[in-house]
């Protein structure tokens, strides 16, 4: 039996078909030491590369908070100004309406034999339909409740919205308000105009007999312009036995007025007329004891006292 010495370690020997390498204990603990000094740059290279991003991610995520937080302030700035433009817009339209109604509830009144001081419990009883139920507050579209500034432009907008909503109702309301009472004799037909003889029963100028005056007599100086005291249709311009010249206008809702005695004629049959034109100039034309102006007021034809509806005007002017 023969015996082989044994290999000191380092050294390599072989076995069949293959071969192995002994490794001494300072190359391992060298190689080992290499692999967790590389594995430590690595970890420490990928923490500062994740906290170089996270870094970033935090700055841009404050950056685009900011902007938001400045985006949603600049909005409600807007919208604050938007609200703080309409709401004395609001308060004046709405002040407005209820003068007119309350000079509509007025007209629609019984009317007295002579003019007198109009009821305050004079009901509209017009063409509208019935309307009723309890009197309550309005509504108001302001929240007077705190919120985050979020949540607070989409409150104000809302706000704003309803204030818009409630606007155009009345600016709606105003309109058709405004189109009738232009069609409203009573605005003065002659400035600077003295009184003459007034509505009613009277002494005849001519024979002193006891006669009806239809209308009131404006005391001016001939060619003194004369106005329309209300918008609407001229019917008839010309020449009529007692008025002389005179000119009539259809204001609608069966309402009509005659300007008698002018001088000159300055529209014709068929013109649209607004309040306050200049229609024809005083004279004496006619039945007439000397310049001025015989002013009617017709309600389904039959004459009516024209201080009815130019003491409703006096005391604050409707346009």
């Amino acid at each position: 039996m023969r015996i082989r010495p044994l290999l000191p370690f380092g050294r390599d020997f072989h076995l069949s078909n293959g071969s192995i390498r002994f490794v001494t204990r300072r190359t391992a603990v060298t190689v080992a030491l290499a692999c967790a000094t590389l594995a430590s740059v690595v970890a420490i290279s990928l923490g500062a590369l994740i906290g170089m991003q996270w870094a970033e991610r935090e700055a841009a995520g404050r950056q685009s908070n900011g902007v938001e937080r400045e985006y949603v302030v600049d909005e409600l700035g807007k919208l604050n100004a938007s609200v703080a433009q309409i709401e004395p817009r609001i308060a004046r339209l709405a002040e407005h309406v209820g003068e007119l109604r309350g000079l509509q509830a007025r007209l629609k009144a019984p009317k007295p034999a002579s003019p007198r001081p109009p009821s305050s419990a004079a009901a509209d009883t017009g063409s509208r339909a019935g309307e009723g139920g309890p009197a309550l507050p309005p509504r108001r579209c302001t929240d007077a409740a705190a919120a985050p500034v979020g949540t607070e432009v989409h409150s104000t907008r809302r706000q704003l919205e309803c204030m818009t909503e409630l606007l155009t109702r009345l600016e709606q309301e105003a309109v058709s308000h405004s189109v009738a009472w232009a069609a409203l004799p009573g605005r003065m037909p002659v400035s600077g105009a003295n009184l003459g003889s007034p509505f009613g029963n009277r002494l005849d100028p001519f024979d002193r007999r006891l006669s009806f005056h239809s209308g009131v007599d404006f005391a001016a100086p001939t060619g003194t312009p004369i106005f329309a005291t209300a918008g609407g249709r001229v019917v008839f311009s010309g020449q009529k036995p007692g008025y002389g010249n005179v000119v009539e206008i259809d204001h609608g809702n069966r309402l009509a007025t005659r300007y008698g005695h002018a001088s000159r004629l300055l529209v014709r049959e068929g013109d649209l007329v607004l309040p306050r034109q200049h229609i024809a100039d005083v004279g004496s034309t006619g039945r007439s004891t000397g310049p001025h102006l015989h002013f009617e007021v017709l309600e389904n034809g039959d004459a009516i006292d024209p201080a009815l509806y130019l003491s409703l005007f006096a005391a604050k002017s409707h346009g």
